[in-house]
């Protein structure tokens, strides 16, 4: 149940941002101190098509009672979770982003422990 709960709660998460970033780059990005002209919101736009395809692969995953198909979920959404840790605490020692930097590194963090748990636990989630 919790491992459901998990992947489907970072389905959504991804789902909401991949969207934001897709449609509204700007917007999104203003709310963290960066600015963005229309000749380079490409990137952002980019980054939110990953994360739709991230929030669709989390979501069809929930389902998936146990085997290699959702060990590589796991470890994957591991290894994002706290390759977006990483980055966002060195935004935090080296940006300019604004203090909602903060609620990102905590929203990497609560991922990467679930995740983490989920990879490294024994036995594997079921």
């Amino acid at each position: 149940m919790r491992l459901t709960l998990t992947l489907a709660v970072a389905a959504i998460g991804s789902l909401l941002f991949g969207l934001a970033y897709v449609l509204v780059p700007a917007s999104l990005l203003s709310q963290y101190g960066i600015t963005l002209d229309p000749s380079n919101q490409w990137v952002a736009r980019y980054f939110g098509a990953a994360l739709l395809g991230f929030a669709a692969i989390l979501w069809l995953a929930r389902k998936v009672a146990s085997g290699p198909a959702l060990r590589a979920v796991l470890v994957g959404a591991f290894v994002a979770s706290t390759t977006g840790l990483a980055v966002a605490i060195l935004e935090l020692v080296y940006g300019s982003g604004s203090t909602l930097v903060w609620s990102t590194a905590l929203i990497y963090f609560l991922l990467s422990l679930g995740f983490g748990d989920f990879v490294f636990r024994t036995p594997p989630p079921r």
